[in-house]
């Protein structure tokens, strides 16, 4: 899991806090075609708002196919129902699970400890340990885009995951 905690924890731990953070899980969830038709007004500025604090990290070929990618209508679409589904369904399915269902696999949670996890959550790995017993992981030294941010860190930690695999 890479920068994320489970989506009903999210929705029932959710604050004022969350809220201005992460704006855009409530801004992409409204009913369509409302954010499609906002962002698709002028989706270059929904992106670099989204990202501003990460651009300048990210390789220029890999911000400019994120950028050809959400111009897209069908794109834009499609990250809207994600967040549709997320504050939906998949939060039904979460709240219905917790408690009864684990996952069975070892997990590995990652996250970016100058992101905004660490500020909303006192304890990422504990969240998900409600989740699975096997759980693993830490915060890399950078923001929400692990990969793009810290591409040596994030394979480090990912090489290391399934090498100790039985």
């Amino acid at each position: 899991m890479l920068d994320i905690v489970p989506t009903g924890d999210v929705f029932r731990l959710a604050d004022a806090r969350f809220g201005l953070a992460y704006w855009h899980w409530f801004f992409l969830a409204q009913p369509d075609d409302l954010p499609e038709r906002m962002i698709g007004a002028d989706p270059d500025a929904f992106y670099f708002q989204q990202r501003y604090q990460a651009r300048d990290r990210f390789a220029r070929e890999a911000l400019d196919d994120y950028l050809r990618c959400a111009r897209r209508p069908e794109t834009i679409h499609a990250m809207c129902e994600d967040y549709r589904a997320g504050a939906t369904i998949d939060r039904d399915h979460d709240e219905a699970d917790r408690g009864r269902r684990r996952i069975d696999c070892p997990l590995l949670v990652l996250w970016g400890g100058r992101g905004k996890l660490p500020e909303l959550y006192d304890d990422v790995l504990a969240l998900w340990r409600g989740w699975a017993d096997d759980v693993r992981g830490r915060a890399l030294d950078c923001g929400h885009f692990l990969p793009e941010e810290a591409p040596g860190e994030t394979l480090s930690a990912l090489l290391d995951f399934f090498e100790a695999a039985p």
